[in-house]
C-alpha cells in the first residue's frame, strides 16, 4: 500500500519515528517489541517472528512478513515501494532493504519513487548485503555477506559481490 497523499505520509512518517525510537532505546519484553513492531507494520506480527534490537525502518507501513522470520540486529528497511518477506526467511546484521529510488532529473528528486522488494521461501540474506529497490530473492536463496543486489536472485542459487552476481546453484 503506497499512499501518494504526501500530507498523510508525512504524519505516518513521523508517527513510525516516535515508535521505532521507542522500540530502539526503551526496555522492551519480546511481547512489548512485537507490539511496536505491529504498530509500525499496522499488522498483528505472528509469534513466530524474531527481530532482534536495533531494528530500522522509515516508513513501516509496508512491510509484509510471514511466518518464522528472524530478522537480526541492525537491520534497516526504507519500506516506501513495499516490502514481502514470505515464511522461513533468515536475514543477518546489518542487511539494508532499500525500497526508495530518485528520478535521474535533478529538478524531480524531491519525489522519491517506490519499487517493492520480494523475499520468497526460506531464502538467508547473509550480514551487511544491501537488496536494492525492485528486486526479488528467490525461494531457497543465499544472498553472501557484504552483497549488493541489483538484479534479481533466481531460486535456490547463491549469489555474492558488488554488484551480485550468482556464483553457484544450489541442489534441490
Amino acid at each position: 500500500m503506497i499512499i501518494d497523499d504526501v500530507n498523510t505520509r508525512d504524519e505516518i512518517i513521523k508517527q513510525n519515528q516516535r515508535l521505532v525510537q521507542n522500540l530502539n532505546t526503551q526496555r522492551h519484553t519480546v511481547s512489548g517489541i512485537r507490539q511496536l513492531i505491529s504498530e509500525i507494520t499496522g499488522q498483528k506480527i505472528d509469534e513466530s517472528i524474531r527481530i532482534a534490537l536495533p531494528f530500522y525502518t522509515d516508513y513501516g507501513r509496508n512491510i509484509k512478513l510471514g511466518k518464522r522470520v528472524n530478522i537480526s540486529c541492525f537491520v534497516t528497511m526504507r519500506d516506501l515501494g513495499g516490502i514481502i518477506i514470505l515464511d522461513d526467511v533468515q536475514i543477518g546484521p546489518g542487511v539494508v532493504l532499500d525500497t526508495v529510488t530518485y528520478p535521474e532529473n535533478p529538478q524531480k528528486r524531491e519525489q522519491p519513487q517506490g519499487k517493492g522488494i520480494k523475499i520468497e521461501k526460506n531464502a538467508l540474506i547473509e550480514p551487511k548485503a544491501v537488496i536494492m529497490p525492485g528486486v526479488i530473492i528467490g525461494e531457497n536463496s543465499i544472498v553472501k555477506a557484504g552483497a549488493i543486489v541489483e538484479e534479481d536472485v533466481p531460486a535456490n542459487t547463491i549469489a555474492a559481490g558488488n554488484p551480485a552476481k550468482v556464483i553457484k546453484k544450489l541442489k534441490k
